[in-house]
């Protein structure tokens, strides 16, 4: 995935967003609709965890997708 987030950078052509999941991306996790946007640090919510669940990963995709603030950017997401 190194190597496509290095090529998606070289490409001016195209609108992209890389969204990184969480260290812990839990595929049976629920959903709770909150998530925090980070960069390409890792980031950690108020608990000190690096998690997030299949379902608010897709939302927080849908929402990049509907809004558009991070094009040409990576970005993670990670439960709240």
């Amino acid at each position: 995935m190194v190597k496509a987030l290095g090529e998606l950078r070289e490409r001016k052509d195209v609108r992209w967003t890389y969204i990184s999941p969480a260290g812990d991306f839990q595929a049976d996790g629920e959903k709770t609709g909150h998530y925090i946007l980070g960069g390409e640090e890792l980031t950690l919510n108020e608990k000190g965890e690096s998690i997030i669940s299949y379902a608010d990963y897709a939302a927080a995709m849908v929402d990049e997708i509907t809004k558009g603030d991070h094009i040409r950017e990576r970005i993670s997401v990670v439960r709240k």
